[in-house]
């Protein structure tokens, strides 16, 4: 099968509004000029599409190796101010001095120098111009800031479908027949032999389903909370669990106020309860390691076990995660799954900001 040739909408654009524009200069021409010439407005035509279409086309290459589709609208307006006059200036010089060139090419005795030509034409087309500039500039810049802003809402609409359903998966896991008829048998045993400690486990219990029901829709909170989050989990868990759950929690207090992407150590950390500690005879630690290197955070959650053949990241809950971290940190973070020393880590790397 033969291939079409794609032109992009950028290009058709481009040759389409260059060819109407030029075609209303010749149409002018041909109106005003009483010894209108085919042949040169050709010339005109071809020339005018060539040369506007570079310079406009030149600024598109330093805009996008700047990014500045990137920029918000006043930082962009700012430099569009800056703009505008260059391209103007580079505008009146290529089109006094085409106007000169093709003078020479038609006219064998022209009736003026290039200075003359030059000094009499310059401050006109300067501003015609600064105008042409200016509406092509704006078009540009209005159709991809339109563009970024359908992206990000799309994107926000994504990341927030994503927390929806990572509190729903959380809220679903703390209230898993199992994992709550556990906690309340263990609680009931406690009543008898530990009271102090039964009042503890429900005080938990409850915390954790509050987390769940009503922490309101805040996708980011602070680094401290969520490690109370954290930290209220294992040590229900470990009042389940008794001996065959220790836990250790190494995190660097300078982080405390940094704000992550809410659920997510906790994700990793049921994760590792129950596809780690929970099926090991023995039981086993859960380590939390959380420092700083090279303006990245590395959060690492280990637990006992061996990752299965072939598998990096496994299971929604994790899933959901990589996405919502893809999503809040614009494919700047990154989530890993592997073994380090028998031991299997999930480790999650977001940018200090």
């Amino acid at each position: 099968m033969e291939k079409k040739t794609y032109i992009s909408l950028y290009w058709k654009c481009q040759l389409i509004g260059w060819s109407v524009a030029a075609l209303y200069w010749a149409c002018q021409g041909w109106s005003a000029a009483g010894n209108f010439r085919f042949d040169m407005a050709v010339v005109q035509f071809v020339s005018d599409v060539i040369m506007y279409i570079l310079i406009t086309h030149l600024y598109r290459n330093f805009a996008n190796k700047n990014h500045w589709h990137d920029l918000a609208l006043q930082k962009l307006i700012w430099r569009m101010l800056i703009v505008i006059p260059v391209m103007g200036v580079f505008y009146a010089i290529i089109t006094v001095s085409k106007l000169y060139l093709v003078r020479l090419l038609f006219l064998s005795h022209p009736h003026q120098s290039f200075a003359g030509f030059f000094s009499l034409n310059a401050v006109g087309i300067f501003v015609a111009g600064i105008r042409l500039m200016a509406i092509w500039l704006l078009a540009y810049h209005l159709y991809h800031y339109a563009k970024r802003e359908m992206r990000l809402s799309v994107e926000n609409a994504r990341l927030e479908l994503s927390f929806k359903q990572s509190q729903l998966d959380n809220l679903s896991a703390q209230l898993n027949p199992h994992f709550l008829f556990n906690a309340l048998n263990n609680i009931k045993s406690l009543v008898y032999t530990r009271p102090d400690a039964a009042g503890r486990a429900i005080d938990l219990l409850s915390e954790l389903l509050r987390s769940g029901l009503y922490k309101g829709s805040a996708m980011l909170i602070r680094l401290n909370e969520e490690i109370d989050l954290v930290r209220d989990y294992l040590e229900l868990e470990g009042l389940r669990m008794e001996e065959r759950l220790q836990y250790d929690l190494d995190i660097d207090i300078s982080l405390s106020a940094l704000m992550v992407p809410r659920l997510c150590i906790q994700t990793l950390v049921e994760n590792a309860v129950k596809h780690g500690v929970a099926l090991e005879k023995q039981g086993g630690k859960i380590e939390v390691i959380i420092n700083e290197k090279n303006g990245l955070v590395s959060i690492r959650v280990l637990n006992p076990g061996k990752l299965e053949p072939n598998k990096t990241v496994a299971g929604i809950g994790l899933q959901n995660l990589k996405e919502r971290l893809d999503l809040s940190y614009q494919h700047h973070a990154s989530f890993s799954l592997y073994e380090m020393e028998q031991k299997v880590c999930a480790e999650i790397k977001i940018p200090i900001r």
